[in-house]
């Protein structure tokens, strides 16, 4: 399996592929190869600030020579007119790499933004607002890391991180007690220590759960926040517990007054604004 690392370097060169093709000819035609300039990046709207360490690789992998002064670290919350980081290097390679580093930093800091926002809706109680699988293909590496630097937690990564029996798995498997033995059975077999979560639709669901056990985590699905405290009541701490499907920021708060462990929240990178910045020549 490949590692974040590897994957993040496969990204950028698809996308330095898919950008440049056979050349940029229009920075070929009018820039001298042999010319140097200096580039800011300015920060022009409000927001959290993630994709600086990202955006170094990006600089570096195109051109090695390229020199980053970074004024700003991701986690930092900007405003506008800031300037997160001075390049330096050939005129030709800051062209090139803009557009690239730009769209990784707008999407990563959106995120991040986003997230903190989530965050601070939470203060106050014991809750943690998880990610989802629900990100730009290619791209999940970077978007989760951009959750993490807003202050959330991700959840599983992939299909490969930990078991998650939604109601599909639990429907085709023929019911939940089915699908838990045969999820305990698989990682016995295959010698995988993986969490299990199984995810519930109702009341009933959740005591079919708790009676068999075998699991780390509860999701429940949909519910209300009334029925979500219910639940939490139900499960009294034996098992973490997660509520997703259809929270909002401004329901997010109530949810999490119900006592539930972790809240999850596709809109986190399903739908983000990216935050407004600029790379500039200084």
């Amino acid at each position: 399996m490949e590692t974040v690392h590897e994957l993040i370097d496969r990204l950028i060169d698809l996308a330095f592929a898919e950008d440049i093709g056979d050349g940029d000819h229009t920075t070929l035609s009018c820039i001298p190869e042999d010319a140097m300039g200096k580039s800011k990046l300015l920060i022009k709207e409000p927001g959290v600030l993630a994709g600086v360490e990202i955006a170094k690789e990006i600089f570096h992998r195109f051109d090695p020579t390229m020199q980053v002064e970074v004024m700003m670290e991701d986690g930092s919350e900007v405003k506008p007119g800031d300037v997160a980081m001075v390049v330096t290097g050939k005129v030709r390679s800051l062209l090139q790499t803009e557009r690239l580093m730009l769209n990784v930093m707008q999407r990563m800091s959106g995120i991040a933004t986003m997230t903190r926002r989530y965050v601070k809706q939470l203060e106050g109680t014991h809750t943690r607002v998880l990610d989802t699988r629900k990100t730009t293909p290619g791209m999940r590496m970077l978007e989760k890391e951009a959750v993490k630097i807003g202050g959330g937690v991700n959840h599983r990564i992939g299909l490969f991180d930990m078991i998650l029996l939604k109601d599909n798995h639990v429907d085709f498997a023929g019911g939940i007690d089915k699908a838990i033995h045969r999820a305990k059975e698989y990682c016995k077999e295959k010698g995988k220590d993986l969490k299990i979560e199984i995810e519930v639709r109702n009341l009933d669901e959740l005591q079919q759960v708790l009676d068999l056990g075998g699991v780390d985590r509860i999701m429940f699905d949909n519910f209300t926040p009334e029925l979500t405290r219910k639940a939490v009541e139900m499960v009294g701490g034996r098992y973490e517990t997660e509520s997703s499907g259809g929270i909002t920021f401004d329901t997010l708060r109530q949810y999490a007054e119900t006592g539930v462990d972790f809240i999850s929240v596709g809109a986190l990178t399903h739908s983000v604004k990216g935050l407004d910045m600029s790379f500039k020549a200084c």
